[in-house]
């Protein structure tokens, strides 16, 4: 853990007053399983609970891009197996969110990345999700780590990590062949070792402190 995001923590505890945040899981149609692995919202919150000065509700919270609750929140969390559809209102609603101060963390969980990309090209004609180098803050937030960590094998390709952004501000970061949020499940459900774990909740904590302070 870097010096410089010790004290980042630190400010931002007295910043926000101990102000609780939620990680919203995003609710979806187009038949994937959005609600997978329970466990991970409140394994991710516990873990930026006990690792920094932020507090996090620990508790697996679902919202569509249809509620009006979601613009309270700053950070939206998307995994899933298949396939994605917005509606013409949902995607405008992602638009409004994402360049008005909110951020979405999407995981490829195997089998989205292509209705994923499809979903997002249309809400967002005007960008195109480009690779971050390893050398990004997002990778140095609060750990020091090389790139995004290889959690699950899939098709044995890299781990890569995407993003959009609006001007210098990353709004969106979406993890493939990688399959970090499965880390953070409970120990039985995947039977990752525990360096994996490790690794998964170190990139978790990462993003999650990067989004809220950028």
């Amino acid at each position: 853990m870097r010096f410089v995001s010790v004290l980042l923590v630190m400010f931002l505890h007295l910043s926000f007053l101990k102000a609780d945040f939620t990680i919203v899981r995003m609710k979806y149609r187009g038949g994937s399983d959005w609600y997978n692995d329970p466990s991970i919202i409140p394994n991710l919150a516990k873990e930026i609970n006990k690792r920094t000065a932020i507090r996090v509700r620990e508790e697996d919270v679902h919202l569509s891009l249809s509620d009006e609750e979601i613009f309270r929140h700053p950070f939206l969390f998307m995994t899933g197996h298949g396939n994605i559809i917005f509606s013409d209102e949902e995607r405008e609603r992602l638009r409004t969110y994402l360049l008005n101060g909110g951020f979405l963390y999407v995981d490829d969980d195997y089998g989205m990345d292509e209705p994923f990309r499809r979903e997002i090209k249309k809400a967002f004609p005007d960008k195109e999700l480009l690779k971050v180098p390893f050398d990004h803050d997002i990778f140095h937030a609060v750990y020091d780590l090389e790139g995004v960590p290889k959690i699950h094998k899939h098709d044995n390709k890299p781990p890569e990590g995407f993003a959009l952004f609006e001007g210098e501000r990353m709004i969106l970061f979406y993890t493939f062949e990688s399959n970090i949020s499965d880390g953070w499940a409970d120990p039985e459900v995947h039977r990752d070792p525990p360096e994996k774990r490790e690794a998964a909740f170190q990139m978790g904590v990462n993003i999650f402190i990067y989004a809220i302070t950028h």
